[in-house]
């Protein structure tokens, strides 16, 4: 089905790390509901996105600060903030292959900007009485892979905790919360990772995803979610259609966790 194209017609929406993957899924969902979107990454996109784009480093404070300041001049403000952007480059070998230095890394790319944009952008917001929030977390934050994904995992962790305590400090003032934590996607940082694993263990490609599939105990629908399908769950907590839904993570893992 086609998206209504004026479902977020009037709408000013901030999508992190929206020029690839699921981010840039995420962007292409929101213009065609028709609409405004601002986005960052560290790199200007060799093709347009079709969004308003800022040349930033979001791992670092001055990066959150110019976004956040960029929706105030370009749009007046932020009626949906949408944080994509996470990832990890640490290496495979378990925890004592990680240094201070990686799980900095995690925690300033997984957790950090959420905490700095939301700052930033949630005050005008509750001033309104009324906006949305999304973070984009993992089920990784419950099932954790210890051979190459231990500190991106406790990152998210962190991220899901903060964000239900954020869900109940602005839900009474009119700011909805909510989660998406997706399993295995297709995108280039999941490729990422497993040529990670491959220079870590001298094995294939096909060993490395198959590692991945082993530690995740498989995915009973049989393939990975696609970036578009991810930024659908997020497009409907952003929209009016969910506007009781609040404080919840929503997963989109193809049955991967396996309990209830």
């Amino acid at each position: 089905m086609r998206p209504d194209p004026t479902e977020f017609e009037g709408r000013r929406i901030l999508v992190t790390a929206g020029t690839k993957g699921a981010g840039r899924a995420t962007v292409q969902r929101f213009l065609a509901g028709g609409a405004r979107v601002i986005t960052a990454a560290r790199a200007a996109p060799e093709t347009s996105t079709g969004a308003e784009f800022v040349q930033a480093d979001l791992m670092t404070l001055e990066g959150c600060e110019a976004l956040a300041q960029a929706a105030m001049d370009r749009f007046g403000g932020v009626d949906v903030l949408v944080h994509v952007v996470g990832g990890s480059s640490a290496p495979a070998g378990g925890f004592a292959a990680l240094t201070d230095a990686h799980w900095r890394t995690e925690l300033d790319l997984n957790l950090m900007p959420a905490v700095r944009l939301d700052r930033l952008l949630a005050p005008q917001m509750i001033g309104r009485g009324s906006g949305a929030i999304i973070h984009v977390s993992s089920i990784q934050r419950t099932l954790p892979l210890p051979e190459s994904t231990t500190a991106y995992a406790a990152a998210k962790a962190a991220l899901s905790t903060y964000s239900k305590a954020l869900s109940k400090e602005l839900g009474p003032r009119g700011v909805r919360v909510n989660v998406v934590s997706p399993g295995w996607i297709s995108t280039e940082a999941s490729d990422a990772l497993l040529e990670r694993i491959t220079a870590g263990s001298g094995g294939t490609l096909e060993d490395a995803r198959q590692s991945v599939l082993n530690a995740l105990g498989g995915i009973p629908l049989g393939r990975a979610a696609k970036p578009e399908e991810v930024a659908e769950l997020i497009a409907f907590l952003a929209s009016d259609r969910a506007a009781a839904i609040h404080g919840g993570e929503y997963v989109i893992d193809g049955g991967t966790i396996p309990t209830v």
